[in-house]
């Protein structure tokens, strides 16, 4: 979509947003219609409008300073999340407030009919009650605090998921092999670098045998992850440091100057991971010994439903022995679901990302939903289909809202384990 075609969604989502303002401004003074202090009335209704007002004013002062050349910065992801907490606060409100109006509205048709007025309005219909604005005020509390947390707090506040996986299969000398995995960086995204170091000082801390990393590393531009070089490079694992590219990392979300100018970004994201020390896998696969026992390491570009398919797992499995116990890594999870798990090469584990589990939802013992899985299968966490498995990572950064609520940022530990047949 073209600048133009942007900036007509953002004015007509800034009018909406425009008009839920003047709907809370009706329920805010029912709210405080009865308080004894002027001031303290008007400093309600009048300072929400000036706060609100002014943060759809910066929405769209940040979005006109945005550029097609060099996608999203800090700055605009942090535009949009406080736009789109006061959004969603607002669209409580209103919902709630549009209930008790419509109570009202029904109340009133009934008395018109019946000839009955009411004894407060001396009209038909009842004045909105003070009680429903209350309500009201307390629902949307919930989404405008947690949305708060997760800018502030939720987005770093970084969670070890362990995985332990059974192969009948497994070569003996790789029982209890360890494998510590982090997906979508998005270094150009990061605001707080002494928050992002303690993600990063966790996942070294877990010592695993092996580290793999599934795609992402940048927005959009290989600039992005120069001045964190020094943070990411300390990871390291006995067996090595292993990386894929996912769909951002060929910067296909910003315009270039010219073919050549997008190429040679690729080429300089590409040196970045070796500055990392990751051994970047394009299409090709390595062995791991131990003991004097291997397995095989696989990894492709991206391949993803709807997204960039470069990724050639018949290229990447060329050379791999067909009995030999084989992990991939794919930055999308459709990959898995459309390729790999009937792929008679019987891969045995598949490590991806991509998904981010939309940064929002609700993960509890009994209970999971994002929005995200109106939109895949296998969105995190353990996937399995006849011992073929998959793991989705959550993701280490974030993307576009600049927060994290319910779906925290992820660093997996997955251990193999021999089953007794």
């Amino acid at each position: 979509m073209h600048r133009g075609g942007f900036l007509t969604i953002f004015l007509v989502i800034a009018g909406i947003t425009l008009l839920f303002d003047w709907y809370v401004f009706a329920g805010l003074k029912t709210l405080t219609n009865d308080w004894q202090s002027q001031r303290a009335r008007w400093a309600v209704i009048y300072g929400y409008l000036i706060i609100s007002i002014g943060v759809t004013a910066l929405f769209l002062i940040g979005f006109g300073s945005f550029s097609t050349a060099k996608g999203m910065t800090p700055f605009h992801e942090w535009m949009l999340s406080l736009f789109l907490t006061f959004f969603i606060t607002k669209l409580f409100f209103v919902l709630v407030l549009l209930l008790g109006d419509l109570g009202r509205g029904a109340v009133g048709i009934v008395n018109a009919i019946n000839k009955h007025k009411d004894s407060v309005s001396q009209g038909y219909f009842p004045s909105r009650r003070k009680f429903i604005s209350e309500l009201a005020v307390l629902i949307a509390a919930f989404p405008f605090f947690g949305f708060f947390y997760a800018m502030f707090r939720g987005k770093y506040d970084y969670k070890v998921h362990r995985q332990t996986i059974y192969y009948t299969d497994l070569p003996d000398a790789f029982d209890g092999f360890t494998i510590t995995q982090l997906s979508d960086i998005h270094s150009g995204s990061f605001d707080n670098v002494d928050a992002m170091q303690r993600g990063i000082d966790l996942a070294q801390s877990q010592k695993s045998d092996l580290f793999v990393f599934t795609g992402d590393l940048v927005n959009n531009a290989a600039w992005e992850i120069e001045k964190f070089i020094p943070n990411f490079s300390k990871l390291r694992a006995p067996y090595g440091q292993f990386s894929i590219l996912g769909n951002h990392d060929y910067g296909d979300y910003i315009q270039w100057d010219s073919e050549a100018e997008k190429a040679a970004n690729l080429d300089k994201l590409k040196q970045h991971h070796k500055d990392l020390g990751y051994r970047l896998l394009l299409d090709e696969n390595l062995e791991l010994e131990k003991n004097g026992q291997k397995i095989s390491l696989i990894g492709v570009q991206n391949w993803g439903r709807g997204f960039i398919k470069v990724g050639d797992l018949d290229k990447a499995l060329k050379g791999v022995d067909p009995k030999a116990f084989k992990i991939l890594l794919s930055h999308d999870p459709t990959h898995w679901e459309e390729q790999v798990r009937h792929n008679p090469a019987n891969i045995h584990l598949t490590l991806s990302g991509h998904t981010h589990g939309a940064q929002f939802g609700v993960e509890t013992a009994g209970f999971r939903w994002s929005p995200v899985q109106y939109r895949y299968l296998d969105w995190a966490g353990l996937a399995n289909e006849q011992d073929r498995y998959l793991y989705v990572n959550r993701g280490f950064g974030f993307l576009a809202f600049s927060g994290r609520l319910g779906i925290w940022p992820e660093i997996t530990v997955i251990t193999l384990k021999k089953k007794v047949a």
